[in-house]
């Protein structure tokens, strides 16, 4: 009997799943959402033990723009994973974050009978729509997990309810990810002068016109070089409304870069500018002002912080952010991360070590 068990299924949950996996050992099951082969690699990481779907080639999701076929392969996702944690019966099974890999093996873990985990727990926007699916995704997986990882004290706080369920505050393993993608990019080269970096892809944000509309607005506020890591559904979705040469006009456009270039960009940067979730914690790490392309966060940590800026799309008070903290004399406010220090991922793999004696 294997003693634990993960599940991956994204580019993204991989990622801040390698520096836990490193800590410690288990059968890992891939749903293949994506193709994970270049990030196993990079991060010596074995090749799934499992793989339950063919991974997408060429593609960022086997999804895209298909919301009744993303159900089914959820729907079969539950089936085959219950069937393979009955079979292997390994003492818990570990999943993270906000998929819809999470959401499907926290309900398998449930109905087979294992300890689920979920790392990355209890964290809240208090809207289903803002991140949609992300939002339900975690409420799925908090319910049927029987331990839950916080990475904030916010988030445990939202845990509290659950009462007969083993909560840990614990930080985000993000931290140690971001940290062993610096050191192996640190030949990666980038600018030397001032630079912005941004990136967005919420589907929330693509599918509406007055949104792109004033993201291109406020992106045109940023007075210094802006890099942007574009994905191929934002630079679809900014021609379908025409904002593509008008944001073109404005920024440096690259294509999506791998997340050991990535975050040697981000941490080289002046300030960011994004609607993605781990990038809010990242930018904490790195002590670079943030500009959140929403009009909700579920790391309300973060807003805590003075780095981390809800703009709401509010085109004027984004301007007034951006003079703030690009002047020559603006520094970082000091603050204690509230999501974590280095070692997260081995105060987790000692926790379940622990539990599972």
């Amino acid at each position: 009997m294997v003693e634990h068990a993960y599940i991956v299924g994204t580019k993204a949950e991989f990622i801040k799943m390698f520096p836990l996996m490193k800590e410690l050992d288990g059968l890992f099951i891939h749903t293949g959402q994506h193709d994970l082969s270049d990030l196993s690699k990079t991060f010596k990481i074995k090749e799934p033990d499992l793989i339950l779907s063919d991974p997408p080639k060429g593609k960022t999701s086997k999804f895209m723009g298909s919301t009744p076929r993303a159900l089914l392969w959820n729907v079969s996702m539950v089936k085959k994973l219950t069937k393979i944690l009955k079979e292997e019966r390994p003492k818990t099974f570990i999943c993270h974050g906000d998929t819809m890999s999470t959401a499907s093996a926290s309900i398998a873990a449930k109905r087979a009978g294992i300890a689920g985990v979920h790392v990355e727990a209890g964290l809240r926007s208090h809207s289903i729509w803002e991140p949609f699916p992300e939002e339900i995704s975690r409420k799925i997986a908090d319910k049927n997990c029987e331990v839950l990882f916080a990475p904030s004290k916010i988030a445990g706080k939202n845990l509290e309810k659950y009462k007969n369920k083993k909560v840990y505050v614990t930080g985000n393993t993000s931290v140690d990810s971001a940290m062993e993608a610096l050191k192996k990019g640190k030949n990666i080269k980038v600018p030397n002068e001032e630079y912005a970096v941004l990136s967005f892809h919420r589907h929330e944000n693509l599918k509406n016109r007055s949104k792109m509309k004033r993201i291109v607005e406020i992106v045109e506020q940023v007075p210094i070089p802006t890099y942007f890591f574009a994905h191929d559904n934002t630079v679809k979705s900014l021609k379908r409304f025409g904002l593509w040469k008008r944001i073109n006009k404005k920024v440096n456009a690259i294509k999506f870069a791998n997340y050991v270039s990535f975050i040697k960009w981000l941490s080289g940067s002046r300030i960011l500018l994004t609607d993605g979730g781990s990038i809010q914690e990242e930018s904490l790490l790195f002590k670079k002002p943030c500009l959140l392309l929403r009009d909700r966060t579920e790391r309300v940590a973060g807003l805590t912080t003075g780095l981390n800026f809800l703009t709401r799309f509010d085109v004027e008070f984004s301007k007034q952010k951006i003079s703030e903290v690009l002047k020559s004399d603006w520094s970082a406010p000091e603050f204690k991360n509230p999501y974590g220090e280095l070692g997260v991922s081995k105060k987790i793999a000692d926790i379940l070590r622990k539990n599972s004696a």
